[in-house]
């Protein structure tokens, strides 16, 4: 009798395992696809497939390694400023080549503010370009009146 009663029990145990086991898999199933149909990620890329990411802007040191030199001699600006440049005169990289601090004169259309350079405020902010217009005041040729003219 106690043999009887104890198999029944094993089979009865088996039976609930089992279908323990179903019930858990089929819960964390459906957990794990609700979870991923929620995240907001796949529904921004559901919506527009097509839109193309956003280009991230550059801190001035991102800007200057393309150019020879490292900018030095060239002028550069925040994108929000009109007619405001700075004309690189100096700069210390980081190891990491995109960190720094640089050194510059100030110049308001075209034409150097001060006569020393001084430390360039911002330069790890992500709004810098490169002038590639911008001419030197040394570069301008004068425009001289001849003899001939006057008479």
């Amino acid at each position: 009798m106690a043999i009887t009663a104890l198999s029944t029990r094993i089979e009865s145990l088996r039976n609930s395992s089992s279908l323990l086991r179903t019930f858990s898999f089929n819960f964390f199933r459906t957990l794990s696809t609700s979870s991923l149909s929620s995240t907001p990620s796949s529904v921004s890329e559901t919506q527009n497939p097509n839109k193309p990411k956003r280009k991230k802007k550059k801190n001035l040191f991102e800007v200057a390694q393309f150019l020879p030199n490292w900018g030095i001699g060239y002028h550069m600006a925040k994108n929000h400023w009109a007619e405001v440049s700075y004309e690189i005169t100096k700069i210390n990289l980081y190891k990491d080549g995109k960190h720094g601090k640089a050194w510059g004169l100030a110049h308001k259309n075209g034409l150097p503010i001060a006569d020393a350079p001084k430390k360039i405020s911002g330069v790890h902010k992500r709004c810098w370009r490169y002038l590639p217009n911008v001419v030197k005041p040394s570069e301008i040729s004068p425009s001289f009146t001849t003899s001939t003219e006057m008479a």
